[in-house]
C-alpha cells in the first residue's frame, strides 16, 4: 500500500514530467525498466548513485566509443526516479561520450540541483577554469573507465590514477574507479594512499559465485573497513548471473556492508548499457528489473537505520547533498 508520501511525491513528479514534455525539454519516456513494485519503506532523500544519461540526438556520441548505446534521457531518468520513490541521483558521465560532459551537465540541469548530482570523465587538457565550472554545475568526482577500456596493467593504471589525483586535489571531490578486482588488489596501496575518497562501481566486479572467500576480496574489504574505500552495490548483474533475485549475491553484498555501513552506497546503472557487436551497432541494454534490483537491499541490510545510511546519509556525504 502507499503511503501518503509516496502517494503526494508521484503526483508531483508525474506533473514535472508532464511540464518537460510540453515545454519539448524532452522526448517521449522509454519502457518503464521497473517491473516489479518496490516492496519496502524507500527514506526519503534516497539517492541512485550510479546512471548514465544517453541522449545522441542532442549530444552526438564521440567517435572513440567501444559501444553505442540506445536513447535514455533526463525525462526518462525522472519516470525512474518516480518509480523507485528516490529523491536524489548521481548522474556518471558515461565512455560513450569520452571527456564532453555536456550531456551529463545537461541532464543535471534539467533535474536540478535539489535532486541531481555529477561524476564527470576528463583528462589532462582539461583548465583549473573548467574544473571550477564543473565543480559549480554540481560535479563531486572523475571517474576512471579503467573496465571499459580494456585496461589491466597495473603501472598504466597507477600513472593514470596519479594524474588525476594531482589534477583534482583541493577540491573535495572524490576519484570513483570502474576496475576489476585484481586491479584494485594491485592498486591497493596507491588507493589507500589517496588524499581524497575513492568509490569503486559495481562491487568491484567480484564474482558472486565465488563469496567473499574470493581471492583479493580481503582487500577490497579492507579498503572499506578502514574508510579509505566506498563500494557501490550496483549493477548486481555485473557479478551474478542469476536474476531476477541473485541467490548468490548476499555474502558479496554483506560482507562489504559489515565492513563499514558507512563506506557503501546502491546504483542501478539505469539505463543498463550492454554492449553490440560491434562499436558502432545500437547494443541492447542488460536485462534488468530496477524494482527487483532495489528489492534486494532488505535481504543485504535487514537493519532499516543501515539501509537510510546506504540510500541517504552515505551519498549526501560523498555528492553534497544537504543531510537527511
Amino acid at each position: 500500500m502507499l503511503t501518503r508520501r509516496r502517494l503526494l511525491y508521484g503526483t508531483a513528479a508525474v506533473g514535472v514530467s508532464v511540464a518537460m514534455l510540453r515545454t519539448g525539454d524532452v522526448r517521449a519516456a522509454a519502457a518503464s525498466t521497473v517491473k516489479t513494485p518496490v516492496n519496502f519503506d524507500i527514506p526519503r532523500g534516497a539517492c541512485d548513485c550510479h546512471v548514465h544519461v544517453f541522449d545522441p540526438a542532442r549530444f552526438p556520441y564521440f567517435s572513440g566509443r567501444v559501444y553505442t548505446p540506445p536513447e535514455a534521457t533526463a525525462g526518462d531518468l525522472l519516470n525512474l526516479q518516480n518509480a523507485l520513490h528516490f529523491d536524489r541521483v548521481v548522474i556518471v558521465q558515461p565512455s560513450v561520450y569520452g571527456v564532453d560532459n555536456a550531456c551529463t551537465l545537461d541532464a543535471m540541469k534539467t533535474l536540478g540541483p535539489g535532486r541531481a548530482r555529477g561524476v564527470a570523465v576528463i583528462d589532462k587538457s582539461i583548465s583549473a577554469g573548467q574544473l571550477d565550472d564543473l565543480a559549480a554545475a554540481g560535479i563531486h568526482g572523475v571517474r576512471l573507465n579503467f573496465e571499459t577500456a580494456g585496461e589491466s596493467n597495473p603501472d598504466n593504471a597507477k600513472r593514470t590514477l596519479a594524474a588525476i589525483a594531482e589534477q583534482i586535489k583541493g577540491r573535495g571531490w572524490h576519484i570513483q574507479f570502474n576496475a576489476a578486482l585484481p586491479l584494485v588488489v594491485a592498486l591497493r596501496d596507491e588507493l589507500a594512499a589517496l588524499p581524497m575518497p575513492v568509490v569503486i562501481d559495481h562491487f568491484a566486479r567480484s564474482k558472486a559465485v565465488a563469496g567473499p572467500n574470493q581471492p583479493g576480496f580481503d582487500v577490497l574489504l579492507a579498503l572499506v573497513k578502514s574508510g579509505r574505500a566506498y563500494v557501490k552495490i550496483s549493477a548486481t548483474y555485473r557479478i551474478s548471473d542469476k536474476p531476477p533475485d541473485y541467490p548468490d549475491a548476499p555474502p558479496i553484498a554483506q560482507a562489504i556492508i559489515n565492513a563499514n555501513p558507512d563506506r557503501v552506497v546502491w546504483g542501478s546503472n539505469w539505463p543498463h548499457p550492454g554492449r553490440g557487436k560491434t562499436r558502432e551497432d545500437i547494443a541492447p541494454p542488460h536485462e534488468s528489473d530496477d524494482g527487483a534490483q532495489i528489492n534486494q537491499l532488505p535481504r543485504w541490510a535487514a537493519d532499516p537505520a543501515i539501509r537510510k545510511k546506504i540510500l541517504v546519509d552515505n551519498p549526501a556525504r560523498l555528492y553534497g547533498f544537504p543531510a537527511g
